[in-house]
């Protein structure tokens, strides 16, 4: 009877350390959090993301971040909407981010998309002469990337995605 006490006793010892150890880690994450897909296209100028993260716990909170490089043109046009065919155009490059915050669902999925905008005309050093108005003619985004900032989820999403054309 003593024995069959001792192995109880030890059952019931190793059962709590499992359930202390495992305990906070289930209610934190649930798993194996990672992004089950994601794709991009522009958008206009912008670009958007869509995207699936699963392996979350139920009703969890989460931030993700998109991140992308651009290369852009933009160019003088005059009221008629011609670009005159002096060199007055500037290329310009710049990384965009954009996070927002998602809730998983009840079964610690997040289906949501996130888009960055494309540079201003009054965020670069180029200006148009007198009687011109300064366009973004083209703009192609690549390096793309989600991450997921309260675990190690993160993906790159393949491909260049372009509007516009160079003048």
């Amino acid at each position: 009877m003593r024995n069959l006490l001792r192995t109880f006793t030890m059952l019931a010892i190793a059962l709590a350390a499992f359930c202390l150890a495992s305990g906070p880690a289930s209610a934190a994450g649930g798993g194996n959090p990672h992004f089950n897909r994601a794709s991009a296209s522009a958008s206009g100028t912008d670009l958007t993301v869509t995207f699936k993260e699963v392996g979350l716990g139920s009703d969890t909170t989460v931030t993700i971040v998109l991140t992308a490089h651009w290369d852009a043109q933009f160019a003088c046009f005059n009221h008629g909407g011609k670009h005159p065919s002096a060199t007055n155009k500037e290329s310009f490059s710049g990384d965009a981010s954009f996070s927002d915050q998602f809730r998983s669902d009840k079964n610690g999925n997040i289906v949501g998309s996130l888009t960055v905008s494309a540079p201003t005309v009054s965020n670069n050093d180029f200006s148009c002469p007198p009687g011109q108005n300064e366009v973004l003619t083209y703009i192609q985004w690549s390096g793309i990337s989600l991450t997921d900032t309260s675990s190690p989820a993160y993906t790159e999403v393949p491909g260049t995605f372009t509007y516009g054309s160079k003048v």
